[in-house]
This record gives structure tokens, sequence and C-alpha cells, in this order.
């Protein structure tokens, strides 16, 4: 907006004054356009909304909070605890799902976000005695002490593999770098993965 000279007889005070109000108007003014024309948006919350999540191929409806997790979603309203609650910070990786084919940290997504989304937890992995050949090759490489870590290991594995099914050491060591093992059990969870990856290709070709 181009600036008006002071009329004589204007002190320099009224004149700012003047010139700010007229800037307001205007302002307002836009604003009220950009509003009119946004669309509408349908607000969630604060209360309980329903939410209905995939889960190991089972879908489940829920009334929760917009700002419960995904990791209590599962653990609390539908008894999935194979997902461990550690840091609840996004940060240690024990609570790893795989949601749309790429591993999640749960404690990092709302369950509302998870919506239309296939979501796989460790449970999904083991049918009566029949085991996943990630949840044998751990036992065999005494890959699990505490337990806490190894669920998220195993599904952070599983997504890793289905990306890159046949791994270097460095490859399978960079690509599981975002899961913390306290009991620094690393070396057997690494030649854990890389057995599971043979067997899997064996499989596959057999």
């Amino acid at each position: 907006m181009k600036k008006k000279k002071p009329e004589p007889g204007v002190t320099r005070r009224g004149f700012i004054r003047g010139v700010g109000l007229g800037s307001g108007v205007a302002g307002a003014g836009i604003l009220e356009t950009e509003a009119a024309a946004a669309p509408a948006v349908q607000v969630v919350g604060p209360g309980p909304a329903q939410v209905t999540l995939k889960v190991n191929g089972k879908q489940h409806t829920l009334n929760l909070e917009p700002r419960v997790t995904l990791l209590d979603a599962l653990r609390d309203h539908l008894n999935y605890t194979g997902a461990k609650k550690v840091c609840d910070r996004a940060s240690c990786g024990a609570c790893t799902v795989i949601v749309g084919g790429k591993a999640v940290y749960a404690c990092n997504m709302l369950a509302i976000e998870a919506q239309g989304q296939d979501i796989q937890t460790v449970e999904s992995l083991s049918s009566g005695n029949k085991y996943h050949p990630l949840i044998t090759a751990f036992v065999e490489n005494d890959a699990q002490q505490c337990g806490f870590c190894t669920p998220g290991f195993v599904m952070a594995a599983k997504a890793f593999l289905e990306q890159n099914p046949n791994p270097t050491y460095e490859e399978v060591k960079a690509g599981l770098g975002g899961n913390l093992c306290r009991c620094g059990t690393y070396i057997g969870l690494r030649n854990a993965v890389l057995q599971a990856a043979k067997q899997m290709k064996g499989a596959a070709n057999g």
C-alpha cells in the first residue's frame, strides 16, 4: 500500500494511527476471503471418536480419544502386547510394528493415523506350532536376553527383509540401526536376520 503524505493540520501520531487502522481493515478482508474459500475440515475430538484398525488381518472398531497412540491402542484396548512400551519417545524401537509395509514406532504414531492401513504385530508371525523363520532364527542364535527389545527387532527385521531379501552383514547392521538392545546382543541379532534371510530365500525357491 502506498503511504499517504500527512495533510496539513494532521499530526504525525494521527497519521500513523490512520494508516494502521486502514491496513488492519484491508488485512481482515483478505483473511475473511481466504477463510471463505478454505474447504470445511471435520474436527475430531477432544472426546472419544470411532477408530477402525486392521490388525493382523482383522478389523477392530474402537472409541478412542484422538491423542491415543497406536501402541496404547494395541496394548491397552486390543490386547496385542507383543510391542513393548519402553522409552515411549521413539528412540529405542521396542514398540516397532509394520504399518502399510513400513516399520514404524507405534509409540510415535496416533491410532487414528493408522486407519485404512494394514498393521502387523509380532503376534502375526506365529500360529500354533508354526513360526516365522525370523522367530526360529532368533532362538537359534540366542538373539534375545531380557526380551523387551526382541519383538521390535523381529518386526524391524521383517520389514527390512521384505525390502532387501539378500542382505550383507553390514546392510543388516545399518538396516536395524533404529532399534536398541540394552543387553548388547547385536551380533546374535544380526546373525539371526542373515539366517532367516537364507531360510526365506530357500523356501521361496523351493
